[in-house]
């Protein structure tokens, strides 16, 4: 079955319309969208690519991860001439979801999904940096739980500025062998 990526583009809200419509934090989007800095490396590599990307990012504003990473891959779209971001909310989205679920079993958000202009899935990524993801499920292993977990997570997305992230997503969008999978193919 080809997925009708056209349709859940057309569907999507943009960034503007999604922090608009949140209940919880948009006030921390605002901030964190507000003080993003987007590394001139990060514009040049994807319009270096060739072709228009479309990015759709499946998210809630009650997330944690996507507050500290969504607000900057939005910064990044409006700077790059060749990518449009739009976002679902996963709650309405499960059927979409499912088909991108973190180590093939859970619902974690964000992800982001990179499509050609032709809506083609060339990969994806989510829901965290590498570094962070490894990180934190080491942390997770020991019996930490995520509430005690978060102010060190914050201060790491915080200290990288979103640099992991926009790497990742450029990976995803080169069809770097891996991401089309996920994040964290099975070894």
């Amino acid at each position: 079955m080809i997925w009708p990526f056209a349709d859940l583009w057309d569907r999507a809200l943009t960034y503007e319309q999604f922090v608009a419509a949140s209940t919880q934090h948009g006030e921390l989007w605002n901030g964190v969208h507000r003080l993003a800095k987007v590394p001139e490396w990060a514009v040049q590599e994807a319009e270096s690519l060739g072709e228009r990307f479309r990015l759709v990012v499946l998210a809630e504003d009650w997330c944690g991860d996507a507050a500290n990473t969504v607000p900057v891959l939005a910064k990044w779209a409006e700077q790059t001439l060749n990518v449009e971001l739009r976002i679902l909310r996963r709650d309405e989205n499960l059927a979409v979801m499912d088909r991108y679920l973190t180590n093939g079993t859970a619902r974690s958000i964000p992800v982001v999904i990179a499509l050609t202009e032709g809506m083609q899935d060339v990969g994806w990524w989510g829901p965290r940096p590498r570094a962070l993801q490894e990180w934190t499920m080491g942390q997770r292993a020991t019996g930490r739980d995520m509430k005690e977990l978060y102010p060190e997570i914050r201060r790491w997305y915080a200290k990288d500025r979103g640099e992991s992230t926009l790497s990742e997503v450029l990976a995803a969008m080169k069809r770097v062998p891996g991401f089309h999978e996920g994040l964290f193919p099975q070894n």
